[in-house]
């Protein structure tokens, strides 16, 4: 197979630059970037970046959608070491200017979980699950 079964990069395309950086940053993330056009966050053994919607969509060849308020078909997520952490973590992020979508619920895999929007409605969880650790980079492992 020529394509490793890993996930290296997320991207999100950003319309405002310096609301979505502000918003990360006042979570807590440090950004390694001070480009005007580009941002790159470390999380865990992979890199969250951020590049212009328009100039995305275009390296996609795809049109840029106007924000609508409709769920995208995707989520991001963070999990942490313990149930109280998701908890924190969203009362973090409502302090951050953050949405919550969802307050935190015991879901049916046992687990315990929230989501949130950040200011371009990028919809996050925030999720603790019996068995997850982490690696020393902060990298998820399932357990077996």
């Amino acid at each position: 197979m020529t394509v490793p079964a890993r996930m290296s990069v997320v991207t999100l395309g950003y319309r405002d630059l310096a609301t979505m950086r502000s918003f990360y940053e006042r979570l807590g993330w440090k950004s390694r970037s001070d480009d005007d056009e580009f941002v790159r966050f470390e999380v865990g053994g992979g890199s969250l970046t951020m590049f212009p919607l328009h100039l995305l969509a275009g390296e996609a060849n795809l049109p840029v959608a106007e924000p609508d308020g409709n769920f995208r078909g995707f989520t991001l997520a963070v999990v942490v070491e313990r149930r109280e952490m998701v908890d924190a973590a969203i009362a973090d992020v409502e302090r951050a200017g953050g949405r919550v979508l969802a307050r935190p619920v015991d879901r049916d895999f046992g687990g315990y979980s929230g989501y949130f929007a950040d200011p371009e409605d990028n919809v996050w969880e925030i999720v603790w699950a019996p068995g997850m650790s982490f690696d020393e980079r902060g990298g998820l492992i399932w357990p077996e």
